[in-house]
């Protein structure tokens, strides 16, 4: 069978991806809002993200806007969630779940990494420099699809300002 330019430029990205896979760590540094994707303790890949309205500190209860802090694992991927792609995290765990609970509120959950709305179009480069969304972490929808592609459910992520 004879590769196309084409197909064998895609076979490149597809091995490039092969070779980056199995990255074994996330970490987020809310404060200088970047992610970053390690393996065996080497930045493999990093990004530039967007975060909840409110990102400094750790998130209290449902509804503050902010981005919870800690180490957390990336449970599942939602393919019909309302942005483009999204991958959950494990958030919350018990001991946001108490917190929480001494405040006499819920601790919320639903806080995924996710790409943009569909229909951002130009405004996405404008979208990741300002902190839009409820709580999650948000990359730009290509930069998604390559996340997915590179991060393995079961992977653990480590959020911290």
């Amino acid at each position: 069978m004879q590769t196309t330019p084409a197909k064998a430029k895609l076979d490149k990205s597809v091995q490039a991806h092969v070779n980056l896979a199995q990255v074994d760590l996330v970490k987020v540094d809310k404060s200088q809002n970047k992610m970053f994707l390690l393996k065996q303790g080497k930045i493999v890949k990093s990004y530039r993200i967007a975060l909840g309205g409110k990102p400094k500190g750790h998130k209290q209860y449902e509804g503050d806007q902010r981005t919870p802090e800690g180490r957390y694992t990336l449970d599942y991927i939602k393919e019909d969630s309302a942005f483009y792609r999204a991958m959950h995290i494990s958030y919350p765990n018990q001991a946001d779940i108490t917190q929480a609970k001494n405040q006499g509120r819920s601790p919320g959950g639903q806080i995924m990494v996710h790409g943009q709305r569909d229909r951002a179009g130009w405004r996405a480069n404008i979208a990741q420099r300002l902190n839009w969304t409820n709580g999650c972490i948000a990359l730009k929808n290509h930069e998604m699809d390559e996340f997915i592609a590179l991060v393995d459910v079961g992977t653990p992520i480590e959020i911290r300002w």
